[in-house]
């Protein structure tokens, strides 16, 4: 169903948005990748410019807010390599197999990343892609193909990547050296025929996006969608160590995200808005892992923060009925026992504000802020 709305009010680092607590900005990473030099200077905008409580996104994005002076976090971010295009800053969607290239995986898609994002810079079409539309791109183990991002690649056993539209196989198979045309051709069809849509998912007809592509295998595979973040000790094929932690809430303080710069390696923001700390050798990995677990990242794949998630809510979003941060996190303190004096709680739940229900997960429980509580939205958007 199409949006009513004209205007994308998706935020970007220029264009901002207005919200209850100040100007709110978006930084994306396509493929979640930061440099530690990079995510100190974040840390450092958050601190001069906003609120030091920076948010990581489900697309592996980080936004700051309460954002006083947008001109010198924009001057900042510039500098840092942040902001490489300031046309196409919103356009940089790209979500990508977090661990890809380092553990697990059919392929390594991380070139496929910076081949595609070059590729959305250097199309001026591509500026007039709505904030809201994403691509991905899978390494074959399921992870981000299940997250029905607009138009996405799926590796396979073969060598040949399988063409998504809205987490949905078309039955198109690409070899390596098309995917990144491919995958810009169908966002500058989406432009030109999507009217006011800004998903695919929103037009009634996929038909025009695949005109003079052959598909030469069955359509309509889907992957379920991954919900929990890898945390914990990874070893990577190289022998070095990534460290998976889990951001209660999402929610990265500043002086936290300064400690994970310290370790000076690759840091990926993954979807499931949890930090991977990349290429530490074995004996820096033990050290920083005993630094950084007392700040409150969680590295236990058990922890019950892994089954809560909740929007802003109040007091930063005007339209929210309750601080459902707070109410997430006593749930997480406070979990269901597992002693048989109670019901376990095994779904994943996401606490909202309001009906938009902001940020929910594929799967699981919506829980709804009301002025009497809480309520079950059925099905998550």
């Amino acid at each position: 169903m199409t949006r009513t709305r004209d205007q994308d009010a998706c935020p970007g680092a220029l264009t901002v948005h207005q919200a209850a607590d100040g100007a709110l900005v978006r930084i994306r990473l396509p493929g979640g990748m930061i440099t530690s030099a990079q995510l100190t200077t974040l840390a450092q905008v958050a601190e001069q410019f906003g609120s030091p409580a920076m948010e990581l996104t489900s697309r592996g994005n980080i936004q700051i807010r309460a954002v006083t002076d947008t001109g010198g976090a924009a001057t900042a971010l510039t500098a840092a390599g942040l902001l490489p295009s300031p046309t196409h800053e919103r356009a940089r969607n790209i979500v990508a197999s977090p661990l890809s290239g380092r553990s697990g995986g059919v392929t390594d898609v991380r070139p496929l990343v910076i081949d595609l994002d070059r590729a959305i810079q250097a199309d001026p079409a591509l500026a007039a892609l709505p904030g809201r539309f994403w691509f991905s791109l899978d390494d074959g183990r399921g992870d981000v193909s299940g997250i029905d991002a607009d138009a996405g690649v799926h590796a396979r056993d073969d060598g040949t990547f399988a063409l998504l539209l809205a987490g949905r196989d078309t039955g198109v198979r690409l070899d390596a050296g098309d995917v990144v045309a491919t995958l810009i051709e169908v966002a500058g069809r989406f432009v030109q025929i999507r009217g006011k849509a800004w998903r695919i998912t929103e037009l009634d007809d996929h038909s025009a996006l695949l005109d003079g592509l052959a598909a030469d295998a069955l359509a309509g595979t889907t992957w379920p969608p991954t919900v929990t973040p890898p945390v914990g000790w990874i070893e990577q094929r190289d022998g070095d160590i990534a460290l998976g932690a889990a951001v209660p809430l999402g929610v990265l303080q500043a002086r936290v995200a300064r400690f994970l710069a310290a370790v000076e390696t690759p840091l990926v923001i993954t979807p499931w808005r949890s930090v991977l700390v990349c290429d530490v050798p074995e004996g820096v990995a033990d050290t920083a892992l005993r630094v950084l677990a007392p700040l409150g990242l969680v590295f236990d794949e058990n922890s019950p923060w892994l089954r809560v998630s909740a929007c802003t809510g109040s007091p930063g979003c005007a339209k929210s009925a309750a601080d459902v941060r707070a109410d997430a996190a006593d749930v997480a303190r406070n979990p269901a026992p597992s002693d048989g004096t109670g019901p376990r709680r095994e779904a994943h739940r996401h606490f909202v504000g309001c009906e938009r229900a902001c940020g929910s997960p594929p799967v699981g429980e919506v829980l709804v802020a009301t002025e009497d509580g809480y309520r079950l939205r059925i099905a998550p958007p």
